[in-house]
C-alpha cells in the first residue's frame, strides 16, 4: 500500500522536533485566527500524514470555532468506500496521484460541509511502488473548487516520522497563503521549500 512502515527509524533529535510542532502549532493558530475572523472551516482528509494534520489543528486556540473534522483514510479500500476515489485509478496509482488528492479534498469538503478542505496522499518511506522514491500529492479545495495542488518530494533517506512532519509543515503554510490569497490581503507570504536533510550526521 502507498504508505509503508519503517520499524528501524532513527529519531528526530529534540530540538528539530520541538522546532517543527512549534512551527505546526503557530501556522495552525495563525490560520484559524484568520478564519474564524472570516467565519469559515476548514476540513482534513488525510492517508500519509496519519491524522497529524488533524491533531495539529485540534490543538489551535478556539478549533472548535474553525476546524469541523477529518478522516484518515489509509488503505485503498476506505479511500474508496468514504471519498469516493476511483477504485480502477487507485489501483493503477497505488492511491498517489495529483487527482486522486483533488478528489479525497472535494468529498472531504463535502463530508463535513466546510468552506476549505486539505488532503494528502503519498509515501512515508520509500517502497518498490514508489519507484523507492519519497513524495505526496495534497490538494486544496475552497468553496468547492481545486485552489492548489502540488507535489512535495523529498529525499529517501528521510525518516518516516520526518516525513510526516515536513509534509504537513509545508500543507500547512500552503492552506494559510492560499486562505490569505482569497481573501485580498495585500501582505505577500513568501514560502519556499524546505531543504529535507538527515537530521542525524553518520560520523
Amino acid at each position: 500500500m502507498a504508505e509503508s512502515q519503517n520499524n528501524n527509524i532513527p529519531e528526530l533529535s529534540l530540538i528539530s522536533y520541538k522546532n517543527l510542532v512549534a512551527d505546526l502549532e503557530n501556522l495552525a493558530n495563525e490560520i484559524g485566527k484568520t478564519l474564524i475572523n472570516y467565519k469559515e472551516t476548514v476540513s482534513v482528509a488525510e492517508s500519509v500524514s496519519a491524522g497529524l494534520l488533524q491533531l495539529t489543528f485540534s490543538q489551535a486556540k478556539d478549533a472548535s470555532k474553525f476546524f469541523e473534522g477529518g478522516i484518515t483514510v489509509y488503505t485503498l479500500k476506505q479511500k474508496v468506500m468514504h471519498l469516493n476515489v476511483d477504485e480502477n485509478e487507485a489501483t493503477k496509482f497505488d492511491c498517489v496521484s495529483a487527482h486522486i488528492a483533488e478528489t479525497m479534498a472535494l468529498n472531504v469538503s463535502k463530508m463535513f460541509r466546510s468552506q476549505w478542505s486539505v488532503a494528502v496522499t503519498g509515501y512515508a518511506t520509500p517502497v518498490p511502488e514508489s519507484d523507492q522514491k519519497l513524495f505526496a500529492f495534497f490538494s486544496i479545495t475552497y468553496n468547492g473548487k481545486v485552489v492548489r495542488t502540488e507535489k512535495l518530494d523529498l529525499h529517501p533517506t528521510t525518516p518516516s516520522v520526518n516525513a510526516q512532519l515536513y509534509y504537513s509543515e509545508f500543507i500547512l503554510k500552503c492552506l494559510r497563503d492560499e486562505i490569505i490569497g482569497q481573501k485580498g490581503n495585500n501582505k505577500t507570504y513568501y514560502h519556499k521549500k524546505i531543504l529535507y536533510e538527515k537530521l542525524t550526521t553518520k560520523k
